[in-house]
């Protein structure tokens, strides 16, 4: 089979097509024949920085990239009772770890996937896996109906599901995003929407129950000024937050804090349920081919994706 691999971090021309051993489920795993992969900005950051690619995977080398996957099981595991060789399949796999997703196959545990529904397609099911997670594992257990959140950057990858999980979960929901994206943003549910480019959030909102920030630094310390004392703000940028933020945050009770999604089968069942009755639905800004796979992270370094960048395999 033919895969991207990476011998050591740095710019795009690092990914290298290669040939190697199409790889054997274990007893709990699955073979998955990849149609379709989602190329997120973590992917980007940890090719680049030598670092961060250390720090998710160690000295393993050469590896390969990639967590987001949907295609058709081609072998099962012994273990494996709940999927059979044919089943159309996706999920966010061994997430922090080896995805091994730049593949035409890759071995992933069987509990980190579900199976596609009817109505959805390879690129859609395979954008709607580690932004979506995400998404659903920040708002579920923070927010309730009648909240009032924030979404920043909310026609992104992230920021485009979050809006339309907040929605369903019962929240107002405002969402920031430049004026050529309003429309859309709209389109997805949110109440209020707020051109970050021409207009300070901080001037316009008050009183909120959750913030969701995607950008971190000065967005991050302007968010708590409108946040509510004892409410709470999810951070996904970085762990690392400036002295005043947390001082800020420490004289009003609240809570400022990183997040790190992780597979979850039992989410991404929630996810499918999401994506069969309609009500979310992933936006699949650009498609490129297996072998343009270079472009696709051309792509998602412009910080310009409306939802999210798929590549075809």
């Amino acid at each position: 089979m033919q895969a991207y691999l990476l011998y050591e971090a740095g710019g795009i021309d690092n990914l290298i097509l290669s040939d190697i051993d199409t790889p054997t489920p274990k007893a709990n795993e699955v073979l998955v024949d990849i149609k379709a992969i989602s190329i997120n900005p973590v992917d980007v950051k940890i090719r680049e920085m030598p670092k961060l690619l250390d720090k998710v995977y160690g000295t393993d080398r050469p590896l390969i990239l990639g967590w987001d996957i949907a295609g058709i099981v081609s072998e099962v595991g012994q273990e494996v009772t709940d999927l059979k060789a044919g089943d159309k399949v996706f999920g966010l796999v061994n997430f922090p770890g080896h995805g091994n997703a730049y593949a035409e196959y890759t071995a992933v545990p069987a509990a980190h996937l579900a199976k596609i529904p009817d109505n959805i397609s390879f690129e859609e099911a395979a954008a709607t896996t580690l932004a979506a997670l995400t998404a659903l594992q920040v708002l579920s257990p923070r927010i309730k109906a009648g909240d009032n959140v924030l979404i920043h950057a909310g026609s992104g990858g992230v920021g485009h599901f979050a809006i339309q999980i907040a929605k369903d979960i019962g929240a107002y929901v405002i969402s920031t995003s430049s004026a050529s994206n309003r429309d859309f943003v709209l389109s997805l549910g949110a109440n209020e929407h707020i051109d970050y480019k021409t207009e300070d959030f901080e001037k316009i909102v008050s009183g909120l129950d959750f913030v969701l920030d995607v950008i971190g630094g000065e967005v991050l310390e302007k968010s708590l000024q409108v946040t509510k004392d004892g409410k709470s703000i999810i951070s996904l940028p970085s762990p690392k937050f400036s002295d005043k933020a947390k001082e800020y945050a420490k004289q009003h009770d609240i809570d400022i804090s990183y997040f790190n999604v992780t597979s979850n089968g039992d989410d991404m069942q929630t996810l499918k349920k999401m994506l069969e009755d309609g009500t979310l639905k992933a936006n699949v800004f650009k498609t490129f081919a297996f072998t343009d796979l270079a472009n696709a992270h051309r792509q998602v370094e412009t910080n310009r994706t409306v939802g999210k960048t798929v590549v075809k395999v």
